[in-house]
């Protein structure tokens, strides 16, 4: 008799050892983005993850999908909205299709500094728009970066809007990137980025434009000889979520996620920032002919695409540069 309530003992054991060991299993979430592990969406990603599951405890576990093996951006976005993507760190250019306003943010030459773009995203304006973004069925935590873009291409040197005309140059699936270069005379041709590279390879465009983390992450010195230094756009990134896997989520997690989300964007501008002298470094001993070009010329030519979108974004523009003229008080 007291070895079978012995063994009845030990099965009892068993199995709330199992059924502990079980209600420890964290929550998966899994996080997707389009670059490779050199970029720095994905130093963003590893930061958060490390932030996240420090802060629940384990309760949750962030799964990384860097290398669009889970789609392009706008798959991913799609994928949010209907609840089959948990979430993503993705280029706001994208996310602008989905939200027209955000496409505000992407005016040509809007921002001067960096300074200028973090204290406008972090501040009224960027969170107004990042709450705008539930009415698409999506949760945006914070802003990371994609930075200032940069125009390269394999034909020729650009220092002046003339340079430029008539090149075949790739740009985002966004309206405001394809006025900004058909105003410098250039064949835009929208494109995902996950199709750009075999483009670059095959010579279906002629160039491409992207922040030098990108340049350098992408070896884009390969099929590119020229890297001219317009810092044309400040491009932001997203952190951003499901809105019904956020909402299913208690209040004190979406709090960790967000404060998570915004303690990773703020580490990877750091690191962005950091990295971007190495890099050019790294690009010119490759051979890339860099150019500092003229750009005022630039700026002159691209003043229509603030004629035509102004009225669009329904005064955005102006909140935007009004709180650049706080800042600088």
């Amino acid at each position: 008799m007291s070895r079978r309530v012995f063994a009845l003992g030990l099965v009892i054991v068993c199995l709330f050892s199992l059924m502990s060991s079980v209600a420890a299993a964290p929550r998966v979430i899994r996080l997707a983005h389009v670059v490779n592990e050199r970029d720095g969406f994905h130093i963003a990603a590893l930061k958060f993850k490390e932030l996240v599951e420090a802060r629940t405890k384990g309760q949750l576990a962030i799964e990384i999908y860097p290398n669009a093996s889970l789609g392009d951006e706008r798959t991913l976005l799609e994928g949010m909205q209907l609840g089959t993507i948990d979430m993503g760190v993705i280029t706001n250019g994208p996310v602008a299709n989905f939200l027209p306003r955000m496409a505000a943010f992407e005016m040509p030459f809007l921002f001067a500094s960096a300074q200028e773009a973090y204290y406008v995203l972090d501040g009224p304006v960027g969170k107004k728009l990042l709450a705008e973004l539930e009415t698409v069925n999506l949760k945006g935590l914070a802003y990371a970066e994609r930075g200032f873009r940069n125009l390269t291409n394999s034909k020729r040197p650009v220092a002046t809007p003339d340079d430029i005309k008539g090149l075949k140059i790739r740009v985002m699936e966004n309206p405001v990137y394809i006025a900004t270069f058909k105003a410098l005379g250039v064949n835009a041709v929208p494109m995902a980025w996950t199709e750009c590279l075999t483009a670059l390879q095959q010579g279906v465009v002629d160039g491409q434009e992207n922040p030098i983390n990108v340049i350098y992450a992408y070896k884009l010195y390969e099929t590119q000889k020229y890297l001219s230094l317009t810092r044309h756009t400040y491009a932001p990134a997203l952190f951003v979520m499901s809105l019904k896997l956020y909402k299913s989520l208690p209040a004190d997690t979406q709090k960790i996620l967000v404060e998570a989300a915004q303690s990773a964007a703020e580490y990877e501008r750091k690191w962005d920032a950091d990295q971007e002298s190495s890099q050019l470094q790294e690009i010119a001993k490759n051979r890339m002919v860099i150019t500092q070009p003229n750009l005022e010329l630039f700026k002159q030519a691209v003043k229509p695409v603030y004629d035509s979108y102004r009225d669009k974004f329904g005064g955005l523009i102006d909140e935007i540069q009004a709180e650049i003229k706080k800042m600088k008080r």
